[in-house]
């Protein structure tokens, strides 16, 4: 019987290894962004919140992601995105660094998916009366454009304003340089 001469590991399959670079990854960011939290207790949450959205909780809800992070109450979760002293859009940019940093001068592929949200109210940032997508007329829906580089998921956490209606009358005012 002939031996087989392939000795790489088949695409797609996990090894041990990969899961023990990616949490090795994972800590040396989360200490890279030590400098953006005013306190270390939302400092450490933040990876724990991390952890929980990365893991196969089925459904990312405080709840849940308090639970996985064996914490008794969502109250931690909610207060780290809610009242928590940390600089975000440094985060963002620390994050930024560093995966263009993992990338290196890899070509990419760039994935642009745009995305309708069916609303009710009028409150959240971008919300109106605009083109729904899965119906194909306009309905009261945000619609939100998600951005993904090969294995990058996270690349603006911005809300642009001047393209989505009513984006101009929120505090999420913020742009972000984009490059293609």
């Amino acid at each position: 019987m002939k031996h087989l001469q392939h000795n790489t590991a088949q695409a797609g399959l996990t090894t041990l290894s990969d899961v023990m670079e990616w949490h090795s990854s994972l800590q040396l960011l989360h200490a890279r962004l030590a400098s953006h939290f005013a306190r270390p207790e939302p400092f450490a949450r933040a990876l724990r919140f991390v952890q929980g959205i990365l893991s196969s909780v089925e459904r990312k809800n405080s709840w849940q992601l308090a639970e996985q992070a064996r914490e008794a109450t969502p109250y931690g979760m909610q207060r780290l995105l809610s009242q928590a002293v940390w600089d975000a859009d440094g985060v963002r940019d620390d994050i930024r660094t560093f995966a263009l940093h993992q990338l290196g001068r890899r070509q990419v592929i760039v994935a642009i998916d745009e995305t309708g949200f069916l609303k009710r109210g009028k409150h959240s940032a971008g919300v109106g009366k605009q083109h729904y997508g899965p119906t194909g007329d306009l309905r009261n829906s945000q619609v939100g454009v998600f951005l993904s580089l090969a294995t990058v998921a996270l690349v603006s956490r911005a809300i642009f304003p001047g393209i989505f209606p009513g984006a101009e009358k929120t505090s999420c005012n913020s742009r972000a340089d984009v490059t293609l």
